[in-house]
């Protein structure tokens, strides 16, 4: 059978893994199939014009969506023939996400892709891992866009922190430490009121999960009611709280609390997958795809440096960002927390991914100081010594989208040079574990920071100006840009390499919100 390479499919090793041995050829697993969409040109061309801002382009429906640019069945169906040749089951198939989840032995799934699986052992533990690309027989080369799951390792991870515990010899930081809860952070932003309601929410978690219990606590002593709360499962994964506020219960409950304190009226939808480059997608375009909960606005904290991932994982999350676009669907990203390194240790600088899409609105992190008046002030978070500090940067793979055309990234050494690739974050928010936010987590109240707290602040202010609104923002980039004096423009500090600076900067953005005044913008 003459086959043919998936464009992008490469993989290697996770940084330190090593090969331990064969993995059990019985082992069964599943793999997520994309296939291409319906009339893509005419969906690209949409994109773009909701890139350049073209307020005329009609907001689809779902359903519309669906008919003009879900898969064909003819594509659909012969992702089905190729996999009843390799004794693959197809456990799911969804023309409107455009995915075939197919299920197999590692044994099938190695003869009907090409390739090689192994046990691999890293610091965080084993997965099941390849290496190279993957083959497809040649009748599927224009068909099938990407395969994914086939390697099980943690594709991403949450971007939050805990506030250190503190010691008898704590210092200056500690004893000038603060918090806020979630209302006092949408009150000294200035967010308009209102509570969101008719809107809904999707959270995309990848572990651990909430104690119902817990939330009605945390709500009944805020005294914002008892928002809705959903637990959505996709590719098996599910509401499961480790009781551990170190691991992802603590995004999982961070997620839900700002969301749901700011945006009370509004129905929180948590989707749950596995922590795989498959799981993640699927879970995305499940929120995307929703019939039943109808998300508006999306909130995701988690994420990797660009160099964890494959290109056609990549491309494949972002083809999904435009088709939220297109449905007027806003996707709040975290930039991540650990600067302009994005934790990668070979000595360069990254930004992390999907927060670096073109069709994410990417969200910095900053410290937040507030006295009875209101701020005092706001600078880049950057926590020193202990690594924290607001991801951001100049992305290695996505274009310079039309928003972003002249701006500079400056850097601490006093250069500044011309953006020509994606630059992150858009917008920023109070991230800093020091000024950090009074949640909830596993039965215990703490202090949390990281921009996994900003994407869901940013989602509860769209919620709230959606509903003000009686209608979508959706891709708000361009407006936002246009704008810029709608934020609050962050000039001190800096992540690293990069340093903030009057305007757009790669640490904050434009800045942190300005509720009121992009309540009218939006």
């Amino acid at each position: 059978m003459t086959t043919i390479s998936l464009k992008g499919s490469e993989r290697q090793p996770l940084h330190g893994a090593r090969q331990v041995g064969a993995t059990d050829p019985a082992e069964r697993l599943e793999v997520s199939v994309l296939v291409r969409r319906r009339a893509a040109d005419d969906m690209r061309s949409r994109a773009a014009a909701i890139a350049r801002g073209d307020r005329s382009q009609k907001v689809m429906t779902r359903a519309e969506f669906a008919q003009s640019h879900g898969a064909e069945a003819a594509d659909l169906a012969a992702v089905s023939r190729f996999a009843a040749t390799h004794g693959l089951a197809v456990v799911l198939e969804h023309a409107a996400r455009r995915t075939v989840v197919l299920s197999g032995t590692t044994a099938q799934f190695s003869a009907a892709f090409s390739v090689q699986f192994h046990q691999m052992e890293h610091a965080g533990g084993t997965y099941r891992g390849r290496t190279g690309e993957i083959r497809l027989p040649v009748e599927l080369r224009d068909i099938v866009e990407a395969v994914l799951g086939l390697d099980d390792r943690p594709q991403a991870r949450p971007h939050f922190r805990l506030r250190p515990a503190r010691g008898s010899n704590a210092g200056p930081a500690a004893s000038a430490a603060v918090s806020y809860q979630p209302t006092q952070i949408a009150q000294l932003y200035g967010f308009p009121s209102g509570a969101g309601a008719g809107e809904c929410v999707a959270l995309i978690e990848l572990g651990g999960g909430f104690r119902p219990a817990d939330l009605k606590a945390y709500f009944a002593a805020l005294k914002v009611g008892s928002p809705s709360v959903v637990a959505v499962s996709v590719d098996h994964g599910k509401n499961a709280p480790t009781g551990d506020a170190n691991g992802p219960d603590g995004e999982v409950m961070l997620d839900v609390e700002v969301v749901g304190a700011i945006a009370p009226g509004a129905k929180i939808a948590v989707y749950f997958a596995p922590n795989t480059d498959a799981g993640f997608l699927d879970a995305v375009t499940t929120a995307i795809h929703d019939t039943t909960h109808h998300p508006s606005v999306i909130s995701i904290s988690w994420g990797g440096a660009e160099s964890t991932w494959t290109d056609q994982a990549m491309t494949a999350m972002d083809s999904a960002f435009q088709a939220a676009a297109t449905m007027g669907i806003t996707v709040c990203v975290a930039s991540g927390d650990s600067g302009s390194s994005d934790g990668v240790t070979d000595g360069a600088d990254h930004v992390d991914f999907p927060a670096s899409s073109s069709f994410a609105l990417a969200c910095g992190g900053t410290s937040l100081r507030a006295g009875q008046a209101g701020i005092t002030g706001e600078s880049v978070w950057n926590d020193g010594a202990s690594g924290g500090a607001s991801g951001g940067g100049i992305s290695g793979f996505f274009p310079l989208p039309a928003w972003q055309v002249g701006l500079l990234a400056h850097k601490s050494t006093g250069q500044s040079v011309a953006l020509t690739m994606r630059g992150v974050p858009d917008v920023a928010g109070d991230a800093d574990p020091e000024t950090g936010y009074a949640v909830r987590i596993d039965g215990t109240d703490t202090v949390i920071g990281g921009t996994s707290a900003v994407a869901p602040l940013w989602a509860a202010l769209i919620a709230r100006i959606n509903a003000i609104n009686g209608k979508p923002a959706g891709f708000v980039n361009p407006a936002l840009y246009s704008h810029a004096s709608a934020l609050r423009d962050v000039i001190a500090g800096n992540n690293g390499d990069y340093a903030a600076a009057s305007g757009w900067d790669a640490c904050t953005g434009l800045g942190s919100p300005n509720g009121s005044a992009l309540s009218g913008v939006l």
